[in-house]
């Protein structure tokens, strides 16, 4: 497929009544490699369908649920994270997370959901800051896993440690929600543009993690502007601009001042063809 058809079918996706993540997240490792093709995204499929056949029969609380994930994954078939991982571009591709058996927290824990899903476990994604995890059962006997830990099973304290770490802030009860399947992908796409943010050369990746990000229903508006930059920075000066001058005019109403400092960069962006 050309790359519009892999972006008119995440569009389509992420615009359904119930976005598929797993469907979403493989067409993110699409765009990011061209030589994946169907057949590549049909693999990722299956092997997600084979995992979830090896889970043993019998679970029915989320504590069983989360032990049978771990020893499986985690413990059987070694899917973890390292700090190296947080490096790796593949790290944040669902197909070569599947691979490679290593990712970053968010793209364990989604092999951990559509795993558990396909078995029908009672799985949810938990968005904490700095770090995601996985849950199991409903609020009040819920069971939280850091799958990135290979499934360690995370006490309140632990959740609380983790959230103190990355912000320094206590833990509140709204970030032990499930986290919505759109809020999964754009945290994902926000990893991979933080990624490129490191590699000036690979402007590349930094423009196309954004546009699927525009692509989603929900998504900030700033990140017109940031795409714009990244044009400029690829050398289309005219395009850039051009984008540069639509997103002023979104902002204009709220934020007249931070309007005009956007069409100031637009005008400098075109004078870089004088």
């Amino acid at each position: 497929m050309h790359t519009s058809e892999w972006r008119t079918r995440f569009a389509e996706e992420a615009r359904a009544e119930r976005p598929d993540l797993a469907a979403l997240c493989l067409l993110i490792g699409a765009e990011a490699d061209p030589g994946l093709g169907q057949a590549g995204l049909d693999a990722a499929e299956i092997e997600l369908d084979r995992l979830a056949g090896m889970l043993p029969y019998g679970a029915v609380t989320p504590h069983a649920w989360a032990a049978a994930l771990a020893e499986l994954l985690g413990g059987r078939l070694g899917f973890h994270g390292t700090d190296a991982d947080y490096r790796r571009l593949e790290s944040s591709l669902l197909p070569e997370v599947l691979r490679r058996r290593r990712g970053l927290p968010i793209l364990l824990s989604v092999v951990w959901m559509e795993v558990a899903r396909r078995a029908g476990g009672p799985v949810y994604g938990v968005g904490l800051p700095g770090h995601f995890v996985v849950g199991f059962g409903a609020p009040e006997d819920q069971v939280l896993a850091d799958p990135y830990a290979a499934g360690r099973l995370l006490t309140g304290a632990d959740a609380e440690l983790l959230v103190a770490g990355a912000t320094g802030d206590k833990l509140d009860p709204s970030m032990l929600a499930p986290a919505d399947p759109l809020q999964i992908v754009l945290r994902v796409l926000n990893n991979i543009r933080t990624w490129a943010a490191g590699r000036p050369e690979r402007t590349d990746v930094a423009l196309w993690a954004v546009e699927l990000s525009l692509l989603l229903p929900a998504h900030p508006a700033r990140l017109r502007f940031e795409r714009a930059q990244l044009l400029v920075q690829r050398g289309d000066f005219l395009g850039g601009a051009a984008e540069m001058d639509a997103y002023a005019e979104i902002v204009d109403a709220v934020e007249p001042g931070a309007a005009e400092s956007v069409r100031r960069t637009a005008r400098a962006a075109r004078a870089q063809l004088n």
